[in-house]
């Protein structure tokens, strides 16, 4: 895919300068600067929680851990007319 980027005249000298030193083409040294920072900034950020929810946050009760949806859909509309 091609797209345009706006760099500072000097970055770009070095990065052109680089990449002929290590035989490689600007093109390879930006895409590895670009895995390289999002790799960073995936591994430094935390990952989600989801918070817990539950009546009196004591998780599933122990007699549906585990349990298929099927069951625990039957189990909420039990009574319900469904």
């Amino acid at each position: 895919m091609k797209t345009t980027i706006e760099i500072s005249d000097a970055l770009l000298r070095r990065a052109r300068a680089l990449a002929a030193r290590d035989g490689e083409t600007l093109r390879a040294l930006v895409e590895q600067g670009l895995q390289r920072i999002i790799a960073e900034r995936a591994r430094a950020r935390p990952g989600y929680k989801l918070p817990d929810a539950s009546v009196g946050g004591k998780g599933v009760d122990p007699g549906f851990a585990g349990a298929p949806w099927d069951r625990l859909r039957d189990a909420i509309y039990e009574g319900r007319g469904a």
